[in-house]
């Protein structure tokens, strides 16, 4: 009987260590629901950037060429492009505003001609208004735009990592992807640029000659821009969120016997 409660206590005192050590473990390596919630609020932050930069690379209203009103006729051409595909369109210059002197905005109603361009499948260099495109350059500016997408769904998929299996080493994997991404739409974007000034240098010879041209940024660019400063933003904050927590608390607790 001795024997048998000895045994008893000593199987409780080891049921209880285990349950400590279980317990234990859940608290160093389990997240708590302040760190959760940060988490997910800056993973908010982040959809909002992805979402921009998906509408982004998905439209074609980069940037607008227009050509000048005063062309003696009741028409005008205007054009507007993007990383996959152009179109071309004819509006009536009564439609445009009185105080602009080229042809636009893009989104006016008119006869339009959409295209996607060529070098993608045949590597055939587009012809806008008597200019050539760089082909080079605007796939350059495709892949990289690609690739910063592709950088941002994996560190999408970290993120998701760390909040439903609670591997928190995936957090500062996740932090470099996204800032990652946001660096590669900058460079997307100035690739681009450039590919723009390159388009309205290669003015063709052959006639008819070539039509005067302006040209004006337009709403997917500027949703590129926004994309890559909330992408750099919301790695940085998941950046801060993976250092230790001590060293902020110890500066705030020496500020405060400084100030006293």
């Amino acid at each position: 009987m001795m024997w048998s409660n000895f045994f008893m206590q000593e199987e409780d005192r080891r049921r209880a260590a285990v349950g400590r050590r279980r317990v234990q473990g859940q608290q160093n390596f389990g997240l708590t629901s302040e760190r959760e919630g940060k988490i997910k609020l800056v993973l908010l932050l982040v959809t909002v950037g992805a979402t921009l930069a998906v509408l982004s690379v998905g439209t074609e209203f980069w940037v607008e060429l227009n050509t000048y009103k005063a062309n003696g006729s009741a028409v005008c051409d205007a054009a507007h492009l993007g990383l996959w595909k152009v179109c071309t369109k004819r509006l009536w210059q009564a439609d445009v505003p009185a105080g602009r002197e080229t042809c636009g905005p893009a989104e006016l109603p008119g006869e339009a001609n959409c295209t996607y361009f060529k070098f993608f499948t045949t590597g055939e260099n587009a012809r806008i208004f008597q200019r050539t495109t760089k082909k080079e350059v605007n796939l350059a500016a495709a892949a990289i735009a690609v690739l910063g997408l592709a950088v941002m769904a994996l560190g999408c998929l970290c993120i998701i990592m760390v909040l439903s299996k609670g591997a928190e080493f995936l957090l500062r994997v996740g932090a470099v992807c996204f800032g990652l991404s946001g660096l590669l739409l900058f460079v997307s974007l100035e690739v681009f640029r450039h590919s723009v000034q390159a388009l309205l240098q290669e003015v063709s010879p052959e006639p008819p000659p070539a039509p005067s041209l302006t040209y004006e940024y337009s709403w997917s660019l500027g949703c590129g821009v926004g994309a890559g400063l909330i992408l750099l933003l919301g790695g940085g904050c998941f950046l801060l969120l993976t250092l230790p927590s001590w060293p902020w608390g110890s500066l705030c607790l020496k500020r405060g016997h400084s100030a006293a």
